[in-house]
């Protein structure tokens, strides 16, 4: 899917929109001058061997909230097959993106493979934000075969400024129990915002099991635990709220 977005006098709208297979992009009314865009995969879930790309250009002056219908869901792969999703984020100067899909579920003998990729342009701004679950504690589920990476590349002017991998291979639940790793946390999320605001608001207030880091006076990283999927959306919401001066996109809402 490769989503452009422009300026029409106040508001952003739809430059150009490409779209196939089973991932789709929806655009409820909007709640502001932004375009709001919520992609969902038809199929369900991903597997071993599913190929998806996410490609986002937005112009100048633009501001764009994309979000996901509902939870990603990475079911078991077959051996040897690992599913691959990449997304891409252009950002022009004065441009805004809010990355806020809804939580990926990792469930037992899952293999994913995630590469994000952003270019922004002089004072453009990006809020990312990825949770992670691993495998559902109200069913009972634990996750001791994982195959997960998570690649963060962030670059401003053509210069990197951030670079982040999540990779797990094996038993999950056995690392995710390390004091040093998550001890015990069942749901993980990562935020970023990179833009001029970062330095004002790391004094953010934070739940417990968070931590912030200024990493540069325009780059906040932000990382939360939680036990389950529910306290961790709890948690994250308010940090999403404080950092994204917009309203949550609807579908986040408990």
């Amino acid at each position: 899917m490769r989503l452009v977005a422009k300026r029409r006098g106040v508001a952003s709208v739809i430059a150009d929109l490409r779209q196939q297979g089973s991932l789709k992009a929806l655009f409820p009314r909007a709640q502001g001058d932004a375009l709001d865009v919520v992609f969902l995969n038809t199929a369900g879930g991903l597997t071993g061997g599913d190929r998806m790309r996410i490609d986002l250009v937005a112009r100048a002056g633009v501001s764009v909230h994309v979000s996901s219908q509902a939870a990603e869901r990475a079911y078991r792969a077959h051996p040897g097959q690992v599913a691959r999703v990449d997304v891409g984020l252009e950002v022009a100067a004065g441009a805004r993106v809010h990355w806020l899909p809804q939580e990926t579920i990792l469930f037992e003998g899952a293999a994913l493979d995630r590469r994000l990729s952003v270019q922004l342009v002089g004072d453009a701004t990006a809020l990312i934000v990825e949770p992670v679950i691993f495998g559902r504690a109200a069913m009972g589920e634990v996750v001791r075969d994982l195959q997960f990476m998570d690649h963060w590349r962030i670059w401003r002017d053509g210069t990197l400024v951030f670079a982040d991998t999540v990779r797990i291979m094996g038993n999950a639940d056995a690392l995710l129990q390390r004091n040093a790793v998550a001890g015990g946390a069942g749901a993980m999320a990562t935020v970023l915002l990179a833009g001029p605001t970062a330095a004002a608001l790391a004094g953010l207030d934070l739940p417990q099991d968070a931590g912030a880091s200024l990493i540069a006076d325009d780059l906040l990283l932000v990382r939360l635990l939680a036990r389950d999927g529910f306290d961790l959306r709890r948690a994250l919401i308010p940090v999403i709220e404080a950092l994204s001066a917009a309203p949550l996109p609807r579908v986040w809402r408990l």
